[in-house]
This record gives structure tokens, C-alpha cells and sequence, in this order.
């Protein structure tokens, strides 16, 4: 099935997943869905992610809070998990373009912050230029 892979840190990306074994690959351990969206999707992250110490990932609606270790955006099927759609595959790329760090505040407890993305795949010179070519 078509997914959209999220990584800490990076931008998200399409990815082929078949099987039990494969999403597990892809999330590093166990298995669980959770549902922060009324449109027919699941967010598949690793059950064990934060007892686990991965990294914070990204923030999500519906009192979920946010999620550890790397995730995965599936279409939602009337028995199992499914592809997405070409228009949900752009819309949650769209929506998790950013990475997030947490931060702790004296006063507010947790905070989320968008960072720019790596992008998976490329050499550190390739990810951003801020400067132009020959000025390094």
C-alpha cells in the first residue's frame, strides 16, 4: 500500500509498506493506529515509542498529543489499512512538512517548534542553501 512516511527531523516522503512485518520495520516495534482525523485515515506509530525514549516526532489533533519514533499516514479501508489517496497523500504531506522539537517552558509545560525538514535522501550541502553557490 502507498503510505506517507514521517521521520523525525525529515520531511515526509511516499513509501510502499505490505505487511505486518514491514510496518513494524517501518516504525521500529510494535504496532499501534490511533485516529487524530475525521477523514478515513490512520496515523501507524510504534506502540512502545515514548517508554522507549524515540525521538519526538510530530504533534497531533484529537488529544493525542504527539508521537515518538518515526510514523506512518495510511488510507483507512472497511476490514484494514489501505493506500492513500493522491489528494490525502498531498494534503498530510502538506500538514507534516515541518518537523517539530519539544521544549519544556517553566510556565506552560510542553511546546512544539517547526523546524525545517531535511530531506531523506540527500548530502547535507543538497538539504539547504542559505547562501549562494561559491560562498560557503
Amino acid at each position: 500500500m502507498k503510505v506517507l512516511m514521517v521521520e523525525p527531523g525529515f520531511a515526509p516522503y511516499e513509501a510502499e509498506i505490505n505487511g505486518l512485518r514491514e510496518m513494524q520495520q517501518a516504525v521500529g516495534g510494535r504496532i499501534q493506529a490511533i485516529y487524530p482525523f475525521e477523514e478515513q485515515v490512520g496515523v501507524v506509530c510504534n506502540d512502545e515509542g515514548l517508554i522507549n525514549g524515540l525521538p519526538f516526532n510530530r504533534s497531533m489533533p484529537g488529544g493525542y498529543e504527539g508521537v515518538f519514533g518515526n510514523f506512518f499516514v495510511c488510507g483507512l479501508g472497511e476490514e484494514d489499512f489501505c493506500s492513500l489517496t493522491p489528494g490525502q497523500m498531498q494534503k498530510y504531506k502538506k500538514l507534516f512538512h515541518n518537523p517539530e522539537i519539544l521544549l519544556r517552558t517553566n510556565r506552560k509545560g510542553l511546546v512544539t517548534l517547526k523546524v525545517e525538514p531535511k530531506i531523506k535522501g540527500k548530502k547535507a550541502a543538497e538539504k539547504r542553501r542559505d547562501t549562494p553557490l561559491g560562498r560557503e
